[in-house]
């Protein structure tokens, strides 16, 4: 499945119309999280599809399509849901300061032509011209952001690329100073996007100008989602086994706080491990436990350690004398252990040692 975005070109009528199904929506949505709270107390519980068919006939009333009514009690649904698994927390109502942007179209929807398409209800809508790929709409979605208004479809279709007949294999520690450290010596430096449009982005928290502050943050995920995705592509054309540190994020985030977030680490992940997958290649998630102190060349745990030594970039083993750059050599000993051929986690290793 892909998604693919439209930049819709709405009339006032449709914006209107819009905005008053936002507010609907936001009204079903809280209706449906209150639902499920007040009769869990009870102990009284739903299936899916019975608590999708809770407001069947009020569509009329409220001049919304039904099956839009329906996702928007499913999203309810799966928010209690994700929270009674303990993914998630506690879902939180929408309100003026946590606003409900987007309204779904679960139905399969007619393939745009001559940039229109339509949508039950508001009719043909005009959008930027853009191309899209050969396949299904399976449903779609629009989203109000700071730019504007989009229509997010979901296409029953396969992104591929032309990748490099190959049996090269890469580990990737991943970091903030340079975003992603190829075992090669590749290095991807970390654009800093948010650090770089902060100055920016306060100026306009200041005066108070919510609708630039938000732009600013739509850009600024723009950015680090497009520099991922071109990251991405480039190592897996390259490369037929990848494997990644799977670093503890949440834990990081709490020590160094928004380079972490600005970072886009976890999203570069997701990336490879999709694209990967589309193309054949092989993407795997490493213990990064004992990457950084371990030496690549002889596996004594002779490097840096502790907070103290972050700001160690360059090494000598002790045991060996051989010189090391922190990230590379990280990523070396990640290759090894992907591989299974490292002592940093024996679990990879097997019986081998």
């Amino acid at each position: 499945m892909l998604t693919r975005q439209l930049k819709l070109k709405l009339t006032k009528k449709q914006e209107n119309q819009l905005n008053d199904w936002l507010l609907s929506c936001s009204s079903i949505y809280n209706f449906g999280i209150r639902k499920i709270e007040q009769n869990a107390q009870d102990k009284v519980y739903f299936t899916k599809f019975d608590f999708m068919s809770l407001l069947a006939g009020h569509s009329k009333k409220l001049d919304i399509p039904s099956h839009t009514m329906n996702g928007i009690l499913l999203q309810a649904f799966l928010a209690w849901q994700r929270c009674f698994k303990k993914v998630s927390k506690k879902p939180k109502l929408k309100g003026i300061r946590n606003k409900l942007r987007s309204i779904p179209f679960p139905d399969p929807i007619k393939t745009p032509e001559n940039n229109k398409v339509i949508i039950p209800l508001l009719g043909k809508i005009r959008y930027f011209k853009q191309d899209l790929p050969i396949g299904k709409i399976k449903n779609g979605r629009i989203i109000k952001r700071a730019s504007g208004w989009y229509l997010q479809l979901t296409i029953d279709a396969k992104h591929t690329f032309k990748v490099k007949e190959t049996n090269e294999k890469v580990g990737i520690d991943t970091g903030f100073k340079h975003l992603a450290v190829l075992s090669n010596g590749t290095k991807y430096e970390n654009q800093r996007n948010f650090v770089k449009n902060q100055k920016r982005l306060a100026q306009a928290q200041r005066g108070r100008n919510k609708k630039l502050a938000a732009k600013l943050h739509e850009k600024i995920t723009n950015q680090r989602k497009d520099y991922n995705h071109k990251i991405s592509k480039e190592i897996v054309e390259n490369y037929q086994e990848i494997y990644i540190t799977n670093d503890n994020l949440r834990n990081q985030s709490k020590i160094f706080g928004k380079s972490v977030m600005d970072a886009g680490i976890s999203q570069l992940r997701e990336f490879l491990i999709y694209k990967g997958d589309n193309h054949g290649r092989k993407v795997s998630l490493v213990d990064s436990k004992y990457t950084t102190m371990t030496c690549s060349s002889c596996l004594a745990r002779s490097g840096p350690t502790g907070l103290s030594g972050l700001d160690v970039r360059n090494w000598e083993c002790s045991v060996c004398g051989a010189d090391h750059d922190r990230d590379i050599n990280s990523a070396m000993v990640i290759l090894d252990s992907g591989l299974g051929y490292s002592l940093v986690n024996l679990k990879w290793a097997g019986n081998a040692y």
